[in-house]
């Protein structure tokens, strides 16, 4: 019987409990309630008041905010449904509502220079500069407390890890991809804030004073080499385009250019020329392999 007596307390604490559960929730929400109908009836007592001193308290009532803002209205602590306020001259209860401006147009901020270790270990120092503008003034308020602030420190951290999974080479050559996957990753994150980032740019890059030299050595190889091989092909050119010329002449062109090329010579320049006769080059020439 006593174990029954237990089973049957335990059951009687089970229940009370639930109940107080119950009545707390059903408390909570009848609290919410009268708090809510409470706060009908002082919009509607103030709007009546506004009504019937219409021509004193008119001009207390109206707001005019700009183009290019808009007004969030906060009414006894709650955002007032529907889109913000504006442009233009729109009424509200100056005892009842906090008025927010939002500016619309585009906000832009520089990045201070960071410094970021690319993927090959390379130490850098970037900075850019991020446009952005509010498209949701509710979600700007309500959503973050500092939203520029905010953002600055987004853009940041995006910038130092977008570029650190990123090689050297991939940083100057790919500057336009980099650039478009931060303002991805940014506009990932800020339209939560209701925030459109519309544009990043990469400012600056500097790199160590010993690496720009390596760099610098690096490329005036690179043009040396180039320069050669260069040079090398032009004279194989024309090895071959004066080959091929000194074929088709006769023997009595060849040796009109032979003395075309001795009346040629600078009677001032110090060189010494010694006239062979045409028949022993052709002498010469015939005993070649």
């Amino acid at each position: 019987m006593s174990g029954f007596n237990r089973v049957g307390v335990a059951c009687a604490d089970e229940f009370d409990a639930e109940s107080d559960k119950l009545d707390s929730k059903d408390g909570g929400r009848r609290s919410g309630g009268a708090l809510q109908v409470f706060g009908a009836v002082l919009t509607l007592l103030s709007v009546a008041f506004i009504l019937f001193t219409f021509p004193l308290t008119g001009w207390m009532c109206a707001k005019v905010v700009q183009e290019y803002e808009r007004a969030v209205i906060f009414r006894l602590g709650r955002v007032v449904k529907g889109r913000a306020k504006g442009p233009g001259l729109f009424w509200f209860i100056p005892w009842l509502d906090v008025i927010q401006k939002v500016d619309l147009r585009t906000v832009s901020f520089n990045v201070r220079p960071q410094e970021v270790l690319a993927a090959d270990g390379v130490p850098l120092q970037v900075d850019a500069v991020v446009f952005y503008r509010v498209v949701d003034p509710s979600l700007w308020v309500t959503r973050v407390k500092n939203g520029y602030q905010a953002t600055h420190t987004l853009a940041q951290t995006t910038l130092r890890a977008t570029l650190g999974t990123h090689t050297l080479s991939d940083v100057l050559t790919q500057r336009t991809d980099i650039m478009k996957r931060m303002e991805g990753a940014l506009l990932t994150v800020s339209r939560l804030w209701g925030v459109q980032v519309e544009r990043v740019e990469l400012k600056d890059l500097t790199l160590p004073v010993n690496l720009q030299r390596c760099m610098a050595a690096e490329a005036e190889a690179a043009r040396t080499a180039r320069a050669k091989v260069i040079a090398a092909d032009g004279e194989v050119k024309a090895s071959r385009a004066l080959k091929e010329a000194a074929s088709g002449l006769s023997p009595v062109a060849f040796h009109l250019r032979y003395l075309q090329s001795l009346s040629s010579i600078q009677s001032d320049a110090s060189i010494v020329v010694f006239s062979l006769p045409v028949e022993l080059l052709d002498v010469l020439m015939s005993h070649q392999p």
